[in-house]
């Protein structure tokens, strides 16, 4: 067999396992949401040490210790996905998941905070957003209460990163 062939012969092998992987995840809610969450991100705000570059995965969706100032509103946290009653989303419905993705209201009536990509989340399949939402509610539940919100001029009391308009911000210094 040439090195051409089992290059082949690799290469329709990986692609055959991907999309049977990616088959198998449209068939199972659970298994699609958690896909389309990993693709989306989401981990990325709403993940302990995920900005400190060492994501906490024992503690997966269960709500970020960093908060993003944005200026004239305040310091959001990315709050705690997970199953737990107290501190994530456990007494919120699939329905009320789904609510939020897509209209970003809350159960309570609130809205997200601005800094969620609601939305882009909003131009979801209906379908894609119940697998989000079954994916969220299968998440066992961590108890991680995420800092805030805090309003202008309140004192945010954990790690925060600011969101700029370009025209407030600052140049870095010029390279030496």
């Amino acid at each position: 067999m040439s090195i051409r062939s089992i290059i082949i012969a690799a290469l329709a092998t990986i692609t055959a396992a991907g999309l049977t992987a990616a088959a198998n995840a449209g068939d199972d809610p659970v298994a699609r949401g958690k896909y389309l969450v990993t693709v989306m991100g989401c981990g990325d705000c709403h993940t302990p040490g995920y900005f400190f570059g060492k994501p906490d995965m024992s503690r997966m969706l269960a709500g970020s210790e960093v908060g993003f100032q944005m200026p004239g509103l305040g310091v959001f946290y990315g709050p705690n996905l997970t199953s737990d009653k107290e501190t994530g989303l456990g007494n919120w419905s699939a329905e009320d998941i789904v609510k939020a993705i897509q209209t970003g209201e809350r159960p309570d009536g609130r809205m997200l905070a601005p800094i969620m990509p609601w939305p882009n989340l909003a131009h979801l399949t209906p379908e894609d957003a119940k697998a989000i939402a079954a994916f969220l509610k299968s998440l066992p539940p961590v108890k991680n209460k995420a800092p805030g919100p805090f309003g202008v001029g309140e004192t945010p009391t954990a790690f925060v990163m600011m969101v700029v308009p370009g025209d407030k911000g600052t140049a870095p210094p010029a390279p030496k």
